[in-house]
């Protein structure tokens, strides 16, 4: 019994999994998240539920507050690694004023000073979504040997006001997932979808094209012949339309001709029809070689000493909540983690913003009908203040007779 009560055991972990780091943002979030001082003037977070929401206490994140600002807040936890194991981030964003220029993404950092944290701060991964003008994606960088390497894809993030969770998932193979509302959004590698490494191969410097390399795809065919009559009309003729001015004077002016016209018989310079060329080789290309410089790397992806997490981000209009923050192992405890928070309170959220538009629709046409009715009644004054001047009028005419 014993045995089989510690396999139980052993199996509900590994289904489990491990979660390094979870915030939900109560009352007392800034026990936790620490504002950075490595600014004067950075923005500050309030804690709201927003306009809208779902359950005010459950969907209640920290919320950028100051437009045009800078802002940095993180957290620390105890420190783990990634190797051999798969890496799970998650949290979620709701861009409540429908924000035109700002990001809204989390770094994943080594232990970092949380009253030092700034944009130069060194970070693993940063991930999130980052909304500037036509730009409107999906950020996911990650640090290799001191260098910050962009995602060469670039998927949509979502642009509505609603709040939205993104999940990363990366993988021990080099393998990953990224994910929105827990519906997947891109999958790939990591050494193909960024430039961690040198490539495998470079063409060879010392490959030369053969002297009897042909380039052309093709040829003019040698038994098209030019018509005889091609050359019969020529490129241009006086306007047929034209005539002489009345006041022309040829002792002055001298033999008046009509101005030329382009001619739309002409056919232009006849050149031959090309056909495929019989001796193309294609385009040329030297030959490829094993690049000196590649080290293979099989640990892309994993890093040691994760401790902190943060929000350091520009926004030019504030109102951003972010909340339900996950670090962890499992992809199932993240998907649980969506279930009970976010997952639990979308529709209703949903429901009440579209409620509140119902309600705002409805009091822009009373107010609408209202002043409607009000121009009405006083066009009506108007014309009866006009019909009592006339009539005074008419009795002040009659008194004078």
């Amino acid at each position: 019994m014993k045995i089989f009560l510690g396999s139980l055991l052993l199996w509900v972990q590994v289904i489990q999994g491990t979660v390094y780091f979870k915030e939900t943002f109560g009352s007392d979030w800034e026990k936790t998240w620490t504002h950075s001082e490595a600014k004067s003037d950075y923005g500050k977070f309030k804690l709201t539920a927003g306009k809208f929401y779902g359950d005010k206490e459950k969907d209640a994140g920290i919320q950028t507050s100051q437009d045009a600002k800078f802002y940095a807040v993180s957290a620390s936890y105890d420190e783990f690694d990634n190797e051999g194991k798969d890496l799970v981030v998650q949290f979620s964003v709701k861009h409540e004023q429908s924000i035109d220029c700002g990001g809204g993404y989390v770094k994943v950092m080594p232990t970092t000073d949380a009253k030092k944290v700034d944009g130069d701060s060194e970070y693993y991964i940063m991930f999130g979504p980052d909304i500037c003008g036509a730009t409107k994606k999906i950020h996911l960088i990650f640090n290799y040997k001191g260098k910050n390497l962009l995602w060469k894809k670039e998927p949509r993030c979502e642009t509505d006001t609603f709040s939205h969770v993104y999940t990363l998932v990366v993988k021990p193979d080099m393998k990953y997932e990224v994910l929105v509302d827990h519906v997947s959004k891109e999958t790939g590698s990591l050494e193909e979808d960024w430039e961690f490494l040198k490539p495998k191969t470079i063409p060879d410097p010392d490959d030369k094209k053969p002297d009897d390399w042909v380039d052309e795809a093709e040829m003019e065919d040698p038994e098209d012949k030019k018509p005889e009559d091609w050359d019969a009309e020529p490129e241009q003729i006086a306007d047929p339309e034209a005539t002489q001015p009345d006041d022309w004077d040829e002792e002055e002016d001298g033999k008046w001709e009509a101005p030329m016209i382009p001619n739309p018989k002409y056919k232009g310079e006849w050149t031959a029809k090309k056909i495929p060329n019989p001796e193309y080789k294609g385009v040329w290309k030297p030959k490829e070689i094993d690049n000196p410089e590649y080290e293979a790397d099989d640990k892309l992806g994993q890093y040691k000493g994760f401790g902190s997490i943060a929000f350091d981000l520009w926004q030019v209009k504030s109102g951003t909540i972010f909340d339900n923050v996950f670090l962890g192992d499992s992809l199932d405890e993240a998907k649980a983690f969506y279930d009970e928070t976010n997952g639990a309170t979308k529709d209703a959220e949903k429901k009440m913003q579209e409620d509140q538009e119902a309600e705002k629709r409805k009091k822009e046409e009373e107010e609408r009908k209202k002043k409607e009715e009000e121009e009405k009644n006083a066009a009506g004054e108007d014309e009866d203040d006009v019909e009592d001047e006339d009539e005074e009028d008419e009795k002040e005419e009659k008194d004078e007779l």
